[in-house]
């Protein structure tokens, strides 16, 4: 019988630039989409001022990562390559670094060029929906510049990224993608690799309650996991509602995956996830 995550998950750590980031207190990421087409908040941060003042609002409210994605994923989403990117990036990326020093950055991007980018000018984490798919160099980028990679399950391309698939037993999928993909990237030489199941890329309503309820059994607690389910449409849809008025219902999912051994929230509400952090640690005396 498999044992209960909460009293066997193992010790995670992962190593930022030579700062070693503990994570048996779970972090959060904040979501800092530097697009005009983003889902939810499009056009909002896209700009120098602005960004800089988001950013400082996630942190003060308790943020230790800042997610910087200079390209949208959402259906239908306008296609940017990594010229395009590093463009719309600019010097975002120093310029956080500046303002706040102690911050964690990870660049949301699947192309190694804007990987080897964010690296000069400073960034933490490579933050990877593609799993390596969509740039065979990815891995090597990863491999050359040391960094933690997230690892996200997601379709094998970019243009069936959103395409439904039901899967048999979506668990064991995405344990198989992710047995496959550490493998690789193990072979690299990548040491730090954060999991990411990838909830809102091409999974059914019915298939990502079921990750939500199996969370720990995803990986089996060997490497930590991140869950992104911030302003999810398998969450807002089913209830008629918007992604802006599911806080409730998404904190809830959020402590339901923090008590099976989730380490980081990707997350565009930093202040209510927070909260329910602190009522997780208060709750199992853990953190």
């Amino acid at each position: 019988m498999l044992s209960n995550t909460l009293t066997s998950t193992p010790f995670h750590s992962i190593n930022c630039n030579g700062r070693l980031i503990h994570l048996d207190t779970p972090k959060i990421m904040g979501i800092l989409n530097l697009t005009p087409d983003s889902f939810s908040d499009g056009g909002k941060f896209n700009h120098e001022k602005s960004a800089l003042e988001h950013a400082g609002k996630m942190l003060k409210e308790g943020a230790e990562i800042i997610d910087i994605g200079p390209q949208s994923t959402r259906p239908n989403a306008e296609f940017l390559s990594s010229e395009d990117e590093i463009r719309r990036i600019g010097n975002m990326i120093s310029q956080i670094k500046k303002e706040f020093p102690e911050v964690l950055i990870s660049l949301d991007t699947f192309y190694a060029e804007t990987v080897k980018f964010g690296f000069n000018e400073g960034i933490d984490i490579i933050n990877d929906i593609s799993g390596g798919q969509y740039d065979d160099k990815m891995f090597d980028a990863a491999a050359e510049t040391k960094l933690p990679y997230i690892l996200m399950h997601v379709n094998p391309s970019y243009d069936t990224m959103h395409d439904k698939v039901k899967f048999q037993d979506i668990t064991l999928e995405v344990n198989r993608f992710f047995a496959k993909k550490t493998n690789e990237l193990l072979e690299k030489g990548v040491k730090d690799i954060i999991l990411d199941p990838g909830f809102g890329f091409g999974k059914t309503v019915e298939d990502q309650m079921k990750m939500i309820g199996e969370t720990e059994y995803l990986s089996f607690g060997k490497y930590p996991l991140l869950i992104g389910i911030s302003r999810k449409s398998f969450i807002y849809k089913p209830l008629g509602k918007s992604p802006l008025d599911i806080n409730e219902e998404t904190q809830k999912l959020h402590l339901k995956v923090l008590e099976q051994g989730a380490k980081i929230l990707r997350v565009h509400d930093v202040a209510e996830a927070a909260v329910t952090i602190r009522q997780f640690c208060e709750k199992n005396k853990k953190c």
